[in-house]
């Protein structure tokens, strides 16, 4: 499917200012769910930016929000570095955990306002994002979250004071869920993985889980940790997933 992939939206967060969203989404006529997609520290950079083209390929309006707008200039994005992922670590743990929420409540209601939108909605996340697509989620108007590697939901370190509440509000999750894991991530080690599992079915939480034989971020389709054979499976998973929900 030919794409629109020019897009962006700065959508106005309370409290936060413009915050640009890159859109993605079929080059045709008609109305299709959205996704939204949230980025790994370094912000949307060109991987992230063909993620988000194969999801929008499939029949999907996707939408990426730049998840430090407050604190960099729109279109920035971090390197693949010790610089970079300085920066982007920094900010992590600066930006308040109610900020990431508003820019997920302004991101879904813009996205679901978009012509081309047909009010359907779906996360995805990678790293940060998969924590990010996680509380995404538990907006009820999200029928469907696909979360990557998600790092610090088990440990609860998230935003400034290192203090996020997601494993407590999990029982607010209502959305299908889809959680996928490196088994060697330092990130998400094997009990902070069995906390979060826990939790899901203490809650009765509608989910699927993976463990899979891959390093952190082997969806990023540059450096040495990328694993197209596990890309491709991942895709199924999260394909199948929308279908269900979304469709």
């Amino acid at each position: 499917m030919i794409l629109r992939s020019d897009e962006t939206q700065d959508v106005e967060v309370s409290g936060g200012g413009a915050m640009r969203m890159h859109l993605f989404r079929p080059a045709i006529e008609g109305q299709f769910p959205g996704v939204m997609l949230f980025s790994e520290i370094y912000q949307v950079t060109a991987p992230i930016r063909r993620l988000a083209a194969m999801l929008a390929g499939q029949g999907y309006v996707v939408a990426v929000p730049e998840v430090y707008h407050e604190y960099e200039p729109a279109g920035t994005v971090l390197a693949y570095d010790k610089p970079g992922t300085d920066r982007g670590n920094d900010l992590k743990f600066t930006k308040p955990v109610a900020a990431y929420d508003a820019d997920a409540t302004a991101g879904l209601t813009a996205l679901a306002a978009h012509p081309a939108c047909n009010g359907r909605l779906g996360t995805f996340g990678v790293c940060l994002g998969g924590h990010l697509a996680y509380r995404a989620a538990l907006d009820p108007r999200v029928s469907a979250a696909a979360c990557f590697y998600a790092t610090d939901i088990h440990s609860g370190t998230l935003g400034e004071g290192r203090r996020d509440d997601s494993l407590a509000r999990m029982d607010e999750l209502k959305a299908e869920a889809l959680f996928v894991w490196g088994r060697q991530d330092p990130h998400v080690p094997y009990a902070g993985r069995e906390a979060i599992r826990a939790r899901l079915e203490a809650v009765g939480a509608s989910y699927e889980w993976h463990e899979v034989n891959g390093q952190h971020a082997f969806l990023r389709d540059e450096g040495p940790r990328y694993d197209p054979a596990l890309f491709l499976q991942a895709m199924d998973w999260t394909l199948a997933l929308y279908r269900r929900a979304l469709r």
